[in-house]
């Protein structure tokens, strides 16, 4: 039976990243995406690039059938999901305006509950159909993409911070029930991504490389080769932990920046 690896929210970004990554390595990969087309024609373009088995599907939010359809379509190619990486999710702000977030006193309760059934309780239905194959096979890898922002929060993203914090619990419990099988669970933390959004904004980005340590922040490639070694061999022995990629942002108490710009403040030059 062929390895593969199920990546979600997987058909361009980070997630498309994440999928070149194992694609390159020889693995094949299956993806899913909220827009069916767009995901098919991104499988194609993998298998196309990288001469391995893939395939694209569509996955909407709340339809668990849709789940057990889409395992038991992947279990018709013969293939065995080794590897799940949960990298969708919902961002907890307003497309029309990142920015604002959702503002505490009057994001209407759905809004705020549907972050956490994206990012928790979505996330478990399609690990639950991944965990049940790797259980019969002895093996098996749980990746999710978190958030720095699960420790440090940032302003009007209060339901995105705290689910993926949950996450961040979430893969600690799956590490201890999960560990019996085989089955490891592990997480990625990353900070600011040159995603395309971030890319537009411009000048008016609030985080790049001037804020951080090491003077820059992440690229697709740095989350995914961070998912790559959690979900392969490289970490057999790694579980129920975490790998922050964020050019170490949150490991400083506050940015050299800030002391610069205080200075200038002092000095009247603000």
């Amino acid at each position: 039976m062929n390895k593969a690896v199920f990546i979600t929210g997987a058909h361009t970004g980070t997630g498309y990243g994440i999928a070149e990554y194992f694609a390159k390595n020889g693995w094949d990969v299956f993806i899913t995406s909220r827009k069916g087309e767009e995901a098919v024609k991104a499988a194609e373009k993998l298998s196309k690039d990288y001469g391995i088995f893939s395939k694209g599907y569509e996955c909407n939010i709340g339809n668990e059938q849709q789940v057990i359809d889409i395992f038991k379509d992947i279990d018709s190619t013969g293939r065995f999901v080794e590897t799940i990486v949960l990298n969708a999710a919902n961002m907890g702000f307003y497309p029309n305006d990142p920015a604002a977030g959702q503002d505490f006193f009057t994001v209407p309760v759905e809004d705020f509950a549907a972050v956490f059934q994206t990012n928790l309780v979505w996330n478990f239905t399609m690990i639950r159909q991944a965990a049940v194959r790797m259980r019969e096979q002895g093996k098996g890898a749980v990746v999710f993409i978190s958030s720095n922002t699960a420790y440090r929060a940032i302003p009007n993203r209060a339901a995105y911070s705290a689910s993926k914090g949950g996450i961040n619990s979430l893969s600690k419990a799956l590490a201890v029930d999960l560990g019996q099988y085989g089955i490891r669970s592990n997480v990625v933390l990353p900070g600011t991504i040159k995603t395309e959004r971030w890319v537009q904004m411009g000048n008016k980005q609030i985080v790049n490389g001037t804020l951080t340590p090491i003077g820059d922040i992440s690229d697709y490639e740095d989350v995914a080769a961070a998912a790559y070694y959690l979900g392969t061999d490289m970490s057999k022995n790694v579980t129920g932990t975490e790998i922050t990629v964020d050019g170490g942002m949150t490991c400083q108490l506050y940015p050299k920046l800030l002391n610069e710009l205080k200075k200038k403040q002092i000095e009247g030059q603000l």
